[in-house]
């Protein structure tokens, strides 16, 4: 349990390198999948090892692991549930994510000491169903995306005070009450509440009449078509006030078939304006344009505060393109230790940047800072004037120490 006063910043780790990179760089807790139950098959996701090796990790830095098993599940999905639970158990796993009341059973029965987080997948909308599931046993409520921060107040006044609630602060919004969509299934075979969304709410849509087959008639007087289920992001990094005063324990970052970048870039923001305002809210309230600065700098939709503050209008919609901002491109990330005679550090590339271009890095801890690439060699400490292969192995110059996982980034071309 969070203790009393404490905030939880619980970041997504879609394989083990994101929740290592969550973790040093600030997230308090993560959430991750199995090859099995969670609503991101299409994530890499944790096989048995891999889940060990990344609780064991997160333990050693003093963070926690939660596991989602929060599918809607068919009959055949409860086939060897029991034990996969048991497993999470042993291998020392935090809490499970569940939606799903006879998943809730079998948890509580098979792995009775692990924790039970109930998903916003359940539709968390009222106190009544939050305390109906503290009976049950759950110990923490994730509540659904489409409250106003005055509902939330409400639900924490009225349950046990023993009871946490967890509320998504950042990321993709899902156009269908509380991700609860059919629209995948029907138009794809894909089940998006068993974990393999196709994401159709992202896709141009056209209209047709039913006497007139084949003639496409664009929903808006637009060429490109129209987005007419494409959601802005959520961001709440500038209202965290708010949030505390409704009563919200863990800040949920959504995320786990994001990039690297993204969890970096996203964790340690919210990590920063999460420690300055414990430390007071004014200092808080003057970073405010920089918190927002650094979360616009990971890929991204147009920013809103979704549900917090009243029923979102068609502002909030993203009707003329699918696609995302992104002013900074993920070019490398720092592997080896730094030479402090020579300043120089072995860098795994992630997008080409080449001799004489200024550069950001992004450290683990402290500051970021720019610097031109004034040198660069492949392994064998050949010269080269750019890194355009895919993770190839380079050495550069850097001015100041960086450590392994530190990022680089430069803008991408306006």
């Amino acid at each position: 349990m969070i203790g009393k006063g404490k905030l939880e910043l619980l970041a997504p780790a879609g394989d083990l390198e994101k929740l290592k990179i969550a973790v040093l760089y600030g997230a308090d807790a993560v959430y991750l999948g199995g090859e099995a139950y969670g609503l991101r098959a299409k994530a890499k996701n944790f096989g048995p090892q891999e889940m060990i090796e990344g609780i064991r990790f997160a333990h050693d830095h003093g963070k926690k692991v939660y596991v989602t098993a929060n599918i809607f599940a068919h009959n055949r999905d409860l086939d060897g549930m029991a034990e996969y639970f048991r497993f999470l158990q042993e291998a020392g796993a935090d809490g499970l994510l569940v939606s799903d009341l006879g998943v809730f059973s079998i948890a509580r029965q098979a792995a009775p000491s692990l924790e039970i987080h109930v998903s916003t997948q359940a539709n968390n909308t009222n106190y009544q169903s939050a305390r109906m599931w503290y009976e049950l046993g759950a110990r923490r409520v994730v509540v659904a995306r489409e409250l106003s921060l005055a509902e939330i107040r409400e639900i924490r006044q009225k349950i046990p005070a023993d009871m946490e609630i967890e509320a998504f602060v950042h990321g993709a919004m899902c156009i269908s009450y509380s991700g609860r969509c059919l629209l995948s299934n029907y138009l794809t075979g894909r089940d998006a509440n068993r974990g393999a969304c196709a994401h159709p709410c992202r896709w141009k849509y056209y209209l047709m009449e039913e006497n007139r087959p084949g003639e496409f008639f664009p929903i808006e007087e637009n060429d490109r078509g129209t987005y007419i289920y494409n959601s802005k992001d959520l961001c709440m990094i500038g209202q965290i006030p708010a949030l505390v005063e409704a009563g919200v324990q863990s800040f949920k970052i959504e995320g786990r078939m994001k990039t690297p970048f993204y969890v970096g870039t996203v964790v340690k923001a919210y990590r920063q304006a999460i420690d300055d305002y414990l430390q007071g809210p004014e200092r808080y309230a003057s970073q405010i344009p920089m918190y927002l600065e650094e979360v616009s700098k990971a890929s991204h939709r147009a920013y809103t505060t979704g549900f917090a503050f009243g029923r979102p209008g068609g502002s909030e919609q993203v009707y003329d393109s699918n696609s995302y901002l992104r002013p900074y491109d993920f070019i490398g990330m720092v592997e080896g230790e730094w030479d402090e005679k020579t300043g120089r550090a072995l860098v795994m590339q992630r997008n080409k940047f080449s001799l004489g271009e200024e550069i950001e890095v992004m450290p683990v801890q402290g500051p970021s800072f720019s610097m031109t690439v004034t040198a660069l060699w492949d392994e064998k400490g050949t010269p080269i004037d750019s890194a355009p292969h895919p993770q190839q192995m380079v050495y550069t110059v850097f001015p100041r120490r960086v450590q392994p996982m530190d990022m680089l980034r430069k803008k991408t071309a306006q």
